[in-house]
C-alpha cells in the first residue's frame, strides 16, 4: 500500500452576527482538529483554544497506530481537565465548554473522536458522507423516531448539546473510530456555522467541483457568510495523498487559537502559545483568507478597518505621549490647611492613574499667610514652569514675611500702648 499524508487548509470566519470567534480550527500533516466553543463571550473561545492546544502536540510525534485512540483519548482528558479547573477558579467562565473532533493519523490508519455537535464529512469517490453523529438533542429526538430530519433542521431545540468538553463533572463519552486513510479521499470538518446554513449538498458541489483545498475552503466559508453566517464559521479540509508528493507541511491554526491571549494555565503557558508551539512561521489567518479572495469586498473592508484602528492607536498612544510629557513640565501647589506641598504635574488622572506627585512641602504655612492666599490654596493653584513656581512662592514668602512685620509691629504697637496706660 503506497504511504500517505494530508495535504490541509483551515478557514474560520466571526460571521455577520457575532462579535467574537469561540471556534477554533487546526490543520496538519497528521493531525485535523475542529472545536466550537460555548459558555459565553468569556468562555467559547477559552474552550476551543485549548482543546486544540492539548491535542496539537499529537502532530508533532510520530504515533504507533494502535496507540492514536489512547493518546487522542488522553488528550481529550486533559483538555476535559483544564477546562473544569479554570470553570472552579473563575466564577466568569463557569459553564464553558467546547465540541471537538480529532482525526489523527498514522502511516495509512486513522483514528477519530468526536464529541458535540461539530460535524466530520468524507467525500470518496464523489459522494459525501456525514461520518460524525451529532451528539445534540434533536439528533437523540430523530434517533428515537420522535421527529423527523427535516423537522430537526428547524427544531427551537437544536442548538441543545448532549455532549462536550468541560463544564462539570466526568468527561463525556466521546465517539472514537479507527479506519483507513484512502488515497484520494477528502475530509471535512466543520462546526455548525457552516453545516447549520448550508445544505450537505451544496457542500457536496464545492468539494466535487474545487480541486484547490485553499480555494473550497474559502468557497465553504463565503457560502456561510451569503446564508446569514448567524454563528462563527469553521472549516478544516484535509486531501489524502501520496507522501511523495511533498504537500505544504506548515500547520495552520484558525479561529480563537490563533490568538495568545489566554493567561497561562497548569499546563504551563497559554492555549494559543502551546498550539503555536507546533507552527512554523507562516501565512496569518488573515493573510490566507486575503490571498484566497475569500469574499474581496468584506476582506478590503477588514484590512481598511484594521488599518484605520492601528493608525488610531498610533495617534492615541502618541497623544498620550507627548501630552503626558507635557503634564509633567506642569507644577502646582495645594493646601491641606496644615501645610503647601509642591507637586509636579497637573491635578488630574486617568482612572487611578495620577498626573502628578508630589516634591516637596513650601517653606511657609498656611497659617503664616493673609485669608485671601490661605483660601486660594485650598485649591490647586497651577503653574506652566518651575520658574513661575519658584517666582510665586518668593512672593508668597515675602507677603508672608510681610504679614508677619506687620504683625509684630500691632502687637509692638499695642504692648507700648499697654505701657504708657500703666504709667
Amino acid at each position: 500500500m503506497e504511504d500517505v499524508t494530508f495535504a490541509f487548509a483551515a478557514r474560520s470566519d466571526v460571521g455577520l452576527v457575532r462579535t467574537n470567534n469561540q471556534d477554533s480550527g487546526y490543520a496538519g500533516p497528521r493531525l485535523l482538529v475542529l472545536a466550537d466553543g460555548m459558555g459565553g463571550p468569556a468562555g467559547g473561545d477559552i474552550a476551543s483554544s485549548v482543546a486544540v492546544a492539548t491535542l496539537a502536540p499529537l502532530d508533532s510525534d510520530t504515533i504507533p497506530a494502535d496507540e492514536m485512540l489512547i493518546r487522542l483519548r488522553t488528550a481529550l482528558q486533559e483538555a476535559h481537565d483544564e477546562l473544569v479547573a479554570r470553570s472552579k477558579t473563575d466564577p466568569s467562565l463557569k459553564g464553558l465548554g467546547t465540541t471537538c473532533i480529532a482525526l489523527l493519523r498514522s502511516a495509512n490508519k486513522l483514528a477519530m473522536v468526536h464529541i458535540g455537535d461539530s460535524r466530520a464529512y468524507l467525500l470518496r469517490d464523489g459522494k459525501l458522507a456525514q461520518v460524525t453523529t451529532d451528539h445534540s438533542l434533536v439528533q437523540y429526538l430523530v434517533d428515537t423516531g420522535q421527529i423527523t430530519p427535516e423537522e430537526a433542521e428547524q427544531h427551537p431545540k437544536r442548538s441543545v448539546i448532549l455532549r462536550v468538553l468541560g463544564d462539570s463533572g466526568g468527561m463525556d463519552v466521546a465517539d472514537e473510530t479507527l479506519r483507513e486513510a484512502v488515497l484520494g479521499d477528502r475530509w471535512l470538518l466543520c462546526s455548525d456555522g457552516l453545516s447549520g446554513v448550508v445544505s450537505a449538498d451544496t457542500i457536496a458541489e464545492v468539494l466535487r467541483q474545487t480541486p484547490d483545498l485553499d480555494e473550497a475552503a474559502a468557497e465553504l466559508v463565503n457560502l456561510a457568510l451569503l446564508a446569514g453566517a448567524p454563528d462563527n464559521v469553521t472549516c478544516v479540509l484535509a486531501d489524502v495523498v501520496p507522501s511523495t508528493t511533498a504537500p505544504n507541511t506548515t500547520p495552520e491554526v484558525v479561529g480563537a487559537a490563533a490568538t495568545d491571549r489566554l493567561a497561562p494555565s497548569q499546563l504551563g503557558k497559554g492555549a494559543a502559545g502551546r498550539a503555536a508551539a507546533v507552527v512554523s512561521p507562516g501565512k496569518s489567518q488573515l493573510d490566507a483568507a486575503d490571498d484566497d479572495g475569500l469574499d474581496s469586498k468584506r476582506s478590503t473592508w477588514k484590512w481598511v478597518a484594521s488599518g484605520l484602528t492601528l493608525l488610531l492607536v498610533a495617534c492615541l498612544a502618541a497623544v498620550g505621549f507627548f501630552g503626558y510629557r507635557w503634564s509633567q513640565s506642569q507644577y502646582y501647589l495645594l493646601s491641606d490647611g496644615a501645610q503647601i506641598t509642591v507637586y509636579q504635574g497637573i491635578p488630574q488622572g486617568i482612572g487611578e492613574f495620577k498626573l502628578s506627585k508630589p516634591l516637596q512641602v513650601a517653606g511657609v504655612k498656611p497659617a503664616e499667610l493673609e485669608p485671601i492666599d490661605r483660601q486660594r490654596l485650598l485649591e490647586p493653584v497651577t503653574f506652566a514652569s518651575r520658574a513661575e513656581l519658584d517666582a510665586y512662592l518668593t512672593e508668597l514668602v515675602a507677603r508672608a514675611e510681610r504679614q508677619a512685620a506687620e504683625e509684630q509691629k500691632r502687637d509692638d504697637s499695642q504692648s507700648g500702648s499697654t505701657a504708657q496706660s500703666g504709667n
